[in-house]
């Protein structure tokens, strides 16, 4: 049988219980209660180990030519020298980490325990708005990008590269202004295990999603990173999500895909840690709408000095977002997407001022603005991928979307 998601360690809640496995300081509902909180322009995210929902803007971290991380670290020690206990950074990287991040640290920061260890996370929400108020018009169309992704395998099979990762979007544009809030709910619960998150990037605009792939956490001298690539959609259907689960375990292509990301956040880490352990075959997890193949890595920090937003910079992108060789995959990705990524496949995430922090890879995502969603799903493509495949697969990456605001592809 499949085995379930391989949860990151616990670490400290702000404002909660220094170890959020005790559930005693908890009452039922001290996560929901955040979610049901949220309003447009405030920071939420909900994590395996913990719910944050942050209010107001004390200090943005300035862009600059340093790199993001030592931005991030003199803008948390500045806050804390101005009397702040414990400030966080809470926001978003984009995927060229060049260019402009949305991080800041917040005015307040309300802290609670995992949505999914809160009952009343399993509780309905409000039906989204039906389909026939939405129009969708996807950027490329998937013949389109069916061609790329054909393309790319012939440039493969010449040797140019060995691996990249080719993404589209769905513009979907509705009558009346987006309800973010519901929205939000609508994913947290249908995920409560995974990584949810709506952070505001721009006047106006919210990048809102629920991803299910850690790039890296810290606590103390503890590294997880949880690399996900392989994936299958899922069925209604029990006997064939199952059978479709067994497969991927078995499936030769998605497996060599899986150890050239594992095997390249090994790499990537090693330099971090006096030692790491990365288990010899993966396991899956499962969201709503994929069976994925997971490995989780762990590893012991060699110096306090690291924070877990420096080495997700050292490990982002991974082959699972890009590809490999990193130089040629980038490259490709520029030549065949009409679109620029953004934020998508960059890191949302939160970080302390003694490096503790999580960073997730920004996946299943749209950036919301007043009527429209920019939605974003990618595929990694191998020299055994076939196109139809992989545009059936972004086609169900969009579902957890697309089904949060009730449209249809």
């Amino acid at each position: 049988m499949p085995t379930a998601r391989q949860a990151d360690a616990p670490t400290t809640t702000p404002e909660a219980s220094p170890d959020p496995r005790v559930r005693a300081p908890f009452p039922v509902g001290a996560a929901t209660v955040l979610l049901d909180a949220f309003r447009p322009g405030d920071r939420f995210l909900a994590t395996p180990t913990r719910t944050l929902l942050a209010h107001g803007v004390l200090a943005d971290v300035p862009h600059g030519p340093e790199p993001v991380a030592e931005r991030v670290m003199t803008t948390l020690r500045r806050a804390r020298s101005e009397n702040r206990a414990a400030p966080l950074v809470v926001g978003a990287i984009p995927f060229d980490q060049s260019a402009p991040a949305a991080l800041v640290v917040p005015e307040t920061t309300r802290g609670g325990p995992a949505l999914a260890a809160d009952p009343l996370v399993a509780l309905p929400v409000e039906r989204p708005a039906a389909p026939s108020a939405w129009t969708v018009r996807p950027e490329p169309e998937p013949e389109v990008y069916g061609k790329s992704v054909a393309s790319a395998v012939d440039r493969m099979w010449k040797g140019e590269f060995s691996k990249v990762v080719l993404a589209r979007t769905l513009e979907v544009t509705g009558t009346g202004e987006l309800d973010i809030a519901g929205m939000l709910q609508r994913l947290a619960r249908t995920d409560p295990t995974g990584y949810t998150f709506a952070l505001p990037t721009a006047p106006g605009r919210t990048l809102l999603g629920a991803s299910p792939e850690l790039l890296v956490s810290r606590h103390g001298d503890r590294l997880v990173s949880n690399p996900l690539a392989g994936s299958i959609p899922r069925s209604d259907d029990l006997a064939e999500d199952v059978r479709r689960a067994a497969a991927l375990l078995e499936s030769a292509k998605d497996l060599h895909e899986h150890a050239v990301v594992v095997d390249a956040v090994h790499q990537a880490l090693a330099p971090y840690c006096t030692s790491i352990d990365v288990p010899a075959r993966p396991s899956l997890i499962r969201t709503a709408a994929m069976w994925h193949l997971s490995t989780t890595i762990t590893g012991t920090l060699a110096s306090p000095n690291v924070s877990a937003l420096e080495v997700a910079c050292a490990l982002h992108p991974t082959p699972a977002v890009c590809g490999t060789p990193t130089d040629a995959a980038r490259r490709v990705i520029r030549e065949s997407e009409p679109f620029d990524r953004g934020f998508y496949t960059g890191m949302v995430g939160w970080g302390d001022t003694e490096g503790n922090g999580e960073w997730v890879v920004t996946l299943r995502c749209a950036e919301a603005e007043r009527r429209a969603l920019r939605l974003y799903a990618g595929a990694g493509v191998v020299a055994a991928s076939e196109p139809e495949a992989e545009t059936a697969e972004t086609a169900a990456k969009f579902r957890t979307f697309l089904n949060a605001v009730g449209a249809g592809e």
